[in-house]
């Protein structure tokens, strides 16, 4: 049975065009798995999976060393000069008798005492010339540049909750996943189960219509014998006139839903192909348990993980705003380059050095900005979790009415069963006594109107059982796919 399911998928696959594979059977199952592969809602929510999973990683990278490069280019009009002019600097003579340097002075050859200027100033003898040009450095074309070493030591607890955030974030994502395809699903299950219901009562047309051609020709045949007046061949011809009517209403609705199925799966939209239920009595089983432990429920269903993991969120946010208020603690490690460089005199190369040291940084005053920031984070973290007591409220009545709704389709598809059986036996003697003459056409035609009730009620009773046990399935956190 599997293989005959797979060449159905690959037979749609390949298949396009105004071919129809009238010959595949496709399950229910497969047109989950195609919905599954094409729905873009889907996609969409397995792209935010992974980009949680990029945001994750970028988080812990925070733990990490950061290593940068800068450097730069300066382009200066003119050089540097220490001095304005050339300067011109006193000596010094080595006194052997006084074992010291004296400054080489002139003197008075009578007095031998150094001869000053008018201001007081001494005259030296001797000078040393430093031009001008000498302490003047060329740094027209500055080049720098530093690798620099940034090693997080305690970020007022920042990191660790960003980490936290990312990875309940994640995880978020993947209950939200889940959950979108719990709704893809039942909107499958729903359109697949059209397609079913609508093909049974295109049968059930089919064959109410049929009944109404014998009962015409039977009719008129009594009518040619003298038995049946014009006006019983009337009332007969209004009738099948108006199931052609719903017979057309029925096949064009399901046109429709096929369509819609067809958009469901991610298939063209006039894409032919058989479900593996339309063409068979299908028979559903009431055998369907509504009991269930509400905590239990809680703990399978994706939305209230997602909330549950919210909360989480917000708290690890107000973590965020309070590292704010604390301080934050780093090592720094670079190396610093440049041409020129000072290291040894001017030069103009690259030369470079080491350096190790520690930064800390401790808010003091920002005039109550971190702490409303705080603030406005708790309050995030409470309105989340009214969210969540709200939300499971309104589960707990979903699951109920589920349940309830559940059991009254159970007992309507059972009464259903009950009702055709009658309708048809009532059918059969209506068919028999209008044969002995013992009924009018009248009288057989309210019979098959019932029984096309009847097995109308049964067809749709059997589709809304069964969407309430999908439906119940999903709301219980226990559906399979």
């Amino acid at each position: 049975m599997k293989i005959i399911n797979l060449i159905s998928i690959i037979t749609l696959c390949v298949i396009s065009g105004n071919v129809a594979p009238i010959s595949a059977q496709v399950p229910l199952d497969s047109c989950r798995n195609m919905a599954l592969r094409n729905n873009k809602t889907l996609q969409i929510a397995n792209e935010k999976i992974r980009q949680a999973k990029y945001q994750k990683k970028e988080a812990f990278a925070a733990y990490l060393p950061g290593i940068d490069f800068a450097g730069g280019y300066t382009y200066n009009q003119k050089n540097l000069s220490i001095f304005d002019s050339d300067q011109l600097l006193p000596t010094k003579s080595f006194d052997a008798a006084t074992g010291q340097y004296n400054f080489n002075l002139v003197t008075n050859p009578e007095t031998g005492m150094p001869v000053t200027t008018p201001d007081g100033n001494v005259i030296p003898s001797t000078v040393a010339l430093i031009p001008k040009e000498a302490m003047t450095y060329d740094i027209h074309n500055v080049f720098t540049g530093a690798v620099t070493l940034t090693q997080p030591v305690y970020m007022g607890g920042k990191i660790v909750a960003m980490n936290k955030i990312t990875k309940y974030a994640e995880q978020i994502a993947k209950d939200m996943r889940d959950s979108q395809a719990e709704e893809t699903i039942y909107s499958v299950d729903a359109a697949y189960w059209q397609v079913v219901s609508l093909k049974a009562k295109y049968d059930l047309a089919q064959s109410y219509v049929a009944l109404l051609d014998t009962l015409y020709s039977n009719v008129k045949a009594m009518r040619e014998a003298g038995l049946a007046t014009k006006g019983d061949m009337l009332q007969v011809e209004v009738k099948r006139n108006s199931a052609n009517i719903d017979l057309a209403k029925v096949e064009n609705g399901l046109s429709l839903s096929r369509m819609a199925l067809n958009q469901l799966c991610g298939l063209p939209i006039n894409e032919q192909f058989m479900l593996a239920d339309e063409n068979s009595d299908v028979q559903f089983s009431t055998l369907v348990s509504t009991e269930y432990n509400i905590d239990d429920v809680f703990a399978r269903r994706h939305d209230v993980k997602a909330l549950k993991n919210a909360v989480k969120v917000y708290e690890q946010q107000q973590k965020v705003a309070l590292s704010g208020m604390l301080p934050n603690v780093a090592l720094v490690g670079a190396y610093s380059f440049s041409n020129p460089n000072m290291f040894n005199g001017f030069s103009k190369k690259f030369s470079g050095a080491f350096s190790v040291g520690a930064m800390v940084t401790i808010p003091i005053w920002h005039w109550g900005g971190d702490l409303n920031k705080y603030k406005a984070a708790k309050s995030g973290t409470i309105i989340q979790k009214l969210q969540l007591d709200n939300a499971m409220e309104m589960i707990e009545l979903q699951v109920r009415q589920a349940s309830y709704k559940t059991h009254e389709a159970m007992k309507t598809y059972n009464m259903t069963c009950v009702n055709i059986d009658k309708a048809e036996e009532n059918m059969r003697q209506a068919t028999l006594a209008f044969k002995e003459g013992m009924m009018s056409a009248e009288n057989v035609m309210e019979a098959q109107t019932a029984w096309l009730k009847a097995n109308s009620e049964k067809i749709d009773a059997g589709i809304d059982l069964q969407l309430c046990k999908v439906y119940l399935s999903k709301v219980l956190g226990v559906m399979n796919y």
